[in-house]
């Protein structure tokens, strides 16, 4: 919580809004649960309703706020339509975090059989999507980041990467090429907003993430090994350990595999 004097000079009860955008439902909702034991209320956005009712839902249910907004990242106008409601929302608060938890298409198949299309469509999401979401969202974590030591933990910006985000596989093309250039650009970011007071961080998460479709799938992951895909949960806490970390020793980014992961 922010002491009392700043409490007042602010006009808040801390920074207290986290807008979570992401495709996987699971570590969405374990990413929305973490950050709303924290802050007051989180922002979800997703491309359709559907990704986020039921995490508002439960939310709210354990006497925290949650509001939901469809946007499609990939369009600049949607982006800038859905700040619009977070800027209304959080008038006199602060921005406490935002995390790009965007998987995008995935296109698996052979290079010569791969369109034009298919091909951007890696890129759409991890290049341009992330484009729009921090075009739109650094400004305010800025504000955040003004107020200094007034704060107990820095804004953050926090990046979901993946394995393609190091390797480019065989026929994965589209979505090793837009992970490529989601890591290019918050490397490129931590070093411009970092000096500016923005914690700007990547992770890659390296493996299967342990979630009910995994198991309904019936795919053995690592041989069907305990712990051998990864517990949404534990990237969760990840991310909030990144976000709580003092400007003094920030880590700009972090890989995550299960203990039996091969790499």
């Amino acid at each position: 919580m922010l002491s009392s004097r700043v409490l007042v000079a602010a006009q808040v009860c801390n920074p207290s809004h986290l807008p979570v955008k992401h495709s996987s439902k699971q570590l969405g909702r374990s990413l929305a649960l973490k950050f709303s034991a924290a802050y007051p209320t989180v922002f979800l956005l997703a491309r359709s309703s559907e990704s986020y009712d039921a995490i508002v839902k439960e939310i709210k249910a354990s006497g925290r706020n949650a509001v939901g907004i469809s946007t499609d990242v990939s369009s600049a106008s949607s982006v800038s339509s859905a700040l619009k409601v977070i800027a209304a929302e959080t008038a006199n608060k602060n921005l406490a975090a935002a995390v790009y938890n965007v998987g995008g298409k995935f296109v698996r198949k052979p290079f010569l059989e791969l369109t034009e299309e298919e091909y951007s469509a890696g890129f759409e999401a991890s290049g341009r999507g992330f484009f729009n979401f921090a075009h739109g969202i650094l400004p305010l974590l800025l504000e955040t980041a003004a107020l200094s030591q007034a704060i107990p933990n820095p804004p953050s910006l926090l990046v979901t990467g993946a394995t393609a985000s190091l390797k480019g596989s065989a026929q994965c093309a589209s979505f090793a090429s837009g992970k490529f250039a989601l890591r290019a650009t918050t490397q490129s970011l931590a070093r411009e907003f970092g000096p500016k007071g923005v914690h700007v961080a990547h992770a890659i998460i390296d493996g299967a993430i342990d979630t009910p479709k995994l198991k309904e799938s019936g795919w053995k992951v690592n041989g069907g090994e305990e712990d051998g895909a990864i517990a949404p949960d534990a990237i969760a806490d990840a991310y909030y350990w990144l976000h709580t970390q003092p400007r003094s020793a920030w880590s700009q980014e972090i890989d995550i595999r299960p203990f039996i992961e091969k790499w």
